[in-house]
């Protein structure tokens, strides 16, 4: 490909064209927890997007290979938790593969509906999970909001190449 004046040198489509892509586009940090058969899960998402008003819905996307896939395919309910910039280790943790992420270092509770709910954080749903959709090794979640908490403390943490970062003014 040849390069184009103020575009610079185009890529064909690729897994790697679309990650260099997205390290570049700042993206608020959310926890997602599930009740899962043999206790909570969860994973630390850049995907959640609100979706509609009315009804109150949300979407997020999970790989297929996740290990907290299991649970959430077959879970009726989700929390959904923002993170505050105070909480960089906490979003490390649950992003990190392997990890004890209800360990003694992350602080919660049962939540309403048995979901795992996150203390401290700015603000955390409890959602109704509505469907999964198929996109490529993903599926994307449309969960409709039950209940939730919109009044943490503090300032949201971003992810941006490749790190969790706070908001700057």
């Amino acid at each position: 490909m040849t390069a184009m004046p103020g575009l610079g040198t185009p890529q064909l489509a690729s897994p790697d064209l679309l990650r260099s892509v997205f390290r570049r586009h700042a993206a608020g940090v959310a926890v997602i927890t599930a009740r899962g058969e043999g206790g909570p899960v969860g994973f630390t998402a850049t995907s959640l997007t609100s979706v509609s008003a009315e009804p109150p819905m949300l979407s997020f996307g999970i790989g297929t290979g996740a290990s907290s896939w299991p649970a959430v395919s077959s879970a009726e309910h989700v929390g959904v938790h923002l993170l505050g910039e105070h909480q960089q280790d906490l979003a490390a943790t649950f992003a990190r593969s392997g990890a004890d992420r209800f360990g003694a270092a992350t602080a919660w509770r049962e939540g309403p509906e048995g979901v795992p709910v996150l203390d401290d954080v700015l603000a955390w749903l409890v959602c109704r999970v509505a469907a999964r959709v198929p996109a490529g090794d993903h599926r994307i979640v449309l969960a409709e909001v039950v209940l939730g908490d919109p009044t943490g403390p503090g300032r949201p943490l971003l992810y941006h190449q490749g790190q969790f970062n706070g908001l700057r003014d």
